[in-house]
C-alpha cells in the first residue's frame, strides 16, 4: 500500500476516531479533511485544486429544492410534538385497546407509527413515548423490558416510514450517488432518483415492521399473559363516548399525514411542497388543540383540502400564455381559498405566540437545521479530499473484490454501516459513508430506491442494538429509576431480531420495496 493509498484509509479511521471523542461533527469533518489535505500536499500526493469545487458544493447544497424540505419536515415535527397529539393519541388508543392483553404494547406500536409519520425525528419519538407511556405500562403491570422495549422499536419507526428525515437525507444523497454512477458508465442521460421514490419504497417495510411488532405483543400476551395483562374496563366512558374521543384523536394527525404523503405519491405535489403543506396542517393542528378562534382554524382546514382537491382536477398554473375561462375561474376560486387558509393561519400563529409555542418550535427547528447544513458543508470538504486522496479507488477495490460478488459488495456495506451506527448519527453516516460507498454498489446493478431501503432500516436497527444503540440511550434518559439499563436491552433484543428478519424478506423479495414505486412512479427506468 502506498503513501496515498494508506493516507485516506487513515484519514477516514482518524474522522471514526475523533467523532468518538464527542467532538462537533461538522468541524471534525472539516478539521480532519484539512490537515490530512495539507499533510497530502506536503508529501505530493493531493493537488489542492480539488479545494477549488468547495464553494460550487456549498452553493449547489444551499440552493438545493429537495434539502428546503428538511427545515419544513423538522418545523412539522416539532410543532406536533409541542401540541400533544401524541399524549391525545396515546390516551385514548390505550383506553381502546387496554382491555386487551397486551393492548397497550399494540397502542404504543400504533402511535410510533402515527408519530414517525407525523414528526419523522426518532429522539423526540422516544423520549415523548417514554415519558408518557412507559409509567402507564409499569403502573398496569406490564413487564418492564416489554415495555422498554416496545417503546424503543416504536420510536426508532421514524427512521423508516415517510416522510421521515433520514429518507429525504439519504434520497437526495443517493440520487446524487446514482447520476454520478450512470456517468461512470457513460451513460450521459441518466435516470434521475426522487425523494419521493424512496418515500414510497419505504413505506410497504415499514408498515411491515410495525405489523411484526404487534405480532410479536400478541404471541407475547398469549404465552406469558402476566407479561401484559389488560387494562380494567372503565365504567365511567361509555363505548360510543369512547370511539368518538379516540376518532377525534386520530382523525387530524391521520388527514395530515394522508394529505402529504398523498400529495407526493399522487403527484400533486413535490417532496419540498408537501413539506410546505405538513408545516401549514401543523400550525393549524397545533392552532386548534391550544383553543381559541376554532372557526377559523377549522374553515382553514377545509379551504386546504378543497386546494388540493382543486388541484388534482384543474391546471392552476398562472404563468402560461392561454388559459381558459374554466381554469381562471379556478384560479380566481384558489385564491379565495387561499385567503380562507390565511386567516386560520393568522389565528392559529397568534394563539401559538400567545402561549410561547411559537417560538420554542422556531428555535428548535433553527437549531436542528443549522446543525444538518454545517455538517452538510463539512462533509463535502471531508469528500472532496477523501477522493483526492484516492479514497474512490481504494473502496471500489475493496468492494469488488469482495467475495460473492454484488452480495458479497452490499453485505459488506450493511455490515460497516451497523456497526457505525452504533458511534454515528444517521445524519454522519449519510453524508460521509454514503456517497463514498453508494456509486460502487450502483454501478453494480444495484437498485436504487432497494438500496436506500436497505440502508435505512439497517440503520434504524443498529439504532436499536444493545449495548450502543442511540434509541436506548434516549429512552433511558427519561426512564424511571425502577427500569434498569439491562432490562432496557433485554427488552430491545426481540424487536432487533425481527427487524433483522424484516431485512432478510427485503433482501429476499425486493419487490417489497420497488414494487410501490413502480406503480406510482412507473415511468422511471431503474424499477
Amino acid at each position: 500500500m502506498d503513501l496515498r493509498e494508506s493516507l485516506d484509509v487513515l484519514m477516514f479511521v482518524a474522522a471514526c476516531a475523533v467523532l468518538l471523542t464527542g467532538f462537533p461533527v461538522a468541524f471534525t469533518l472539516a478539521g480532519i479533511a484539512l490537515a490530512f489535505g495539507l499533510i497530502g500536499m506536503a508529501f505530493g500526493v493531493f493537488d489542492f485544486g480539488f479545494m477549488a469545487a468547495l464553494p460550487q458544493r456549498i452553493y449547489g447544497n444551499m440552493t438545493n429544492d429537495v434539502l428546503i424540505a428538511v427545515p419544513l419536515f423538522v418545523f412539522m415535527g416539532t410543532m406536533l410534538e409541542r401540541s400533544k397529539v401524541a399524549e391525545e393519541l396515546l390516551e385514548n388508543m390505550g383506553r381502546l385497546f387496554g382491555r386487551l392483553r397486551g393492548g397497550l404494547g399494540f397502542s404504543v406500536s400504533i402511535v410510533g407509527a402515527l408519530l414517525a409519520a407525523s414528526t419523522g425525528i426518532v429522539g423526540a419519538t422516544v423520549v415523548t413515548m417514554g415519558l408518557l407511556a412507559l409509567p402507564t405500562m409499569l403502573r398496569r403491570g406490564y413487564d418492564p423490558s416489554l415495555a422498554a422495549g416496545s417503546i424503543a422499536a416504536a420510536g426508532t419507526l421514524g427512521q423508516i416510514i415517510p416522510p421521515s428525515i433520514v429518507l429525504v437525507l439519504l434520497g437526495d444523497t443517493l440520487a446524487n450517488s446514482y447520476q454520478k454512477a450512470q456517468l461512470e458508465q457513460g451513460i450521459f442521460s441518466p435516470e434521475t432518483l426522487s425523494v419521493g421514490d424512496l418515500f414510497a419504497g419505504a413505506l410497504l417495510p415499514g408498515l411491515m415492521l410495525v405489523v411484526f411488532y404487534i405480532l410479536y405483543q400478541v404471541f407475547r400476551a398469549a404465552l406469558d399473559p402476566k407479561s401484559s395483562p389488560a387494562m380494567p374496563v372503565d365504567e365511567t366512558i361509555s363505548t360510543a363516548e369512547l370511539y368518538r374521543s379516540t376518532l377525534r384523536a386520530l382523525v387530524p394527525p391521520i388527514a395530515l399525514i394522508v394529505a402529504v404523503m398523498g400529495s407526493i405519491l399522487g403527484g400533486i405535489a413535490t417532496p419540498t411542497e408537501a413539506a410546505a403543506l405538513g408545516a401549514v396542517g401543523a400550525i393549524l393542528l397545533a392552532g386548534e388543540r391550544a383553543g381559541g378562534m376554532k372557526r377559523a382554524v377549522h374553515l382553514a382546514a377545509l379551504c386546504l383540502i378543497a386546494l388540493l382537491a382543486l388541484t388534482s382536477v384543474m391546471d392552476l398554473r398562472t404563468a402560461r400564455s392561454e388559459i381558459s375561462g374554466t381554469d381562471m375561474a379556478g384560479i380566481w376560486f384558489a385564491y379565495l381559498l387561499c385567503a380562507g387558509v390565511f386567516a386560520g393561519l393568522a389565528a392559529s400563529v397568534y394563539r401559538l405566540w400567545q402561549n410561547g409555542v411559537l417560538a420554542e418550535v422556531s428555535q428548535s427547528t433553527a437549531r436542528i437545521t443549522s446543525m444538518v447544513f454545517v455538517i452538510l458543508i463539512g462533509a463535502a470538504l471531508f469528500s472532496l479530499v477523501f477522493r483526492g486522496l484516492g479514497g474512490d479507488e481504494t473502496v471500489h477495490e475493496f468492494l469488488t473484490s469482495m467475495p460473492g460478488g454484488t452480495f458479497g459488495a452490499v453485505l459488506t456495506v450493511m455490515l460497516i454501516m451497523f456497526v457505525l451506527g452504533f458511534f454515528l448519527d444517521f445524519i454522519e453516516i449519510i453524508f460521509v459513508v454514503v456517497p463514498i460507498v453508494a456509486p460502487i454498489l450502483l454501478m453494480m446493478d444495484v437498485n436504487p430506491v432497494w438500496l436506500g431501503v436497505m440502508m435505512a432500516i439497517n440503520l434504524q436497527t443498529s439504532f436499536l442494538t444493545p449495548p450502543f444503540g442511540f434509541a436506548l440511550f434516549y429512552l433511558r434518559g427519561v426512564a424511571p429509576e425502577s427500569v434498569t439499563t439491562m432490562q432496557i436491552y433485554r427488552g430491545a433484543i426481540p424487536f432487533v431480531l425481527l427487524q433483522l428478519l424484516a431485512l432478510a424478506a427485503i433482501a429476499s423479495f425486493p419487490a417489497l420495496a420497488t414494487w410501490l414505486p413502480r406503480v406510482f412512479f412507473g415511468g422511471s427506468g431503474f424499477l
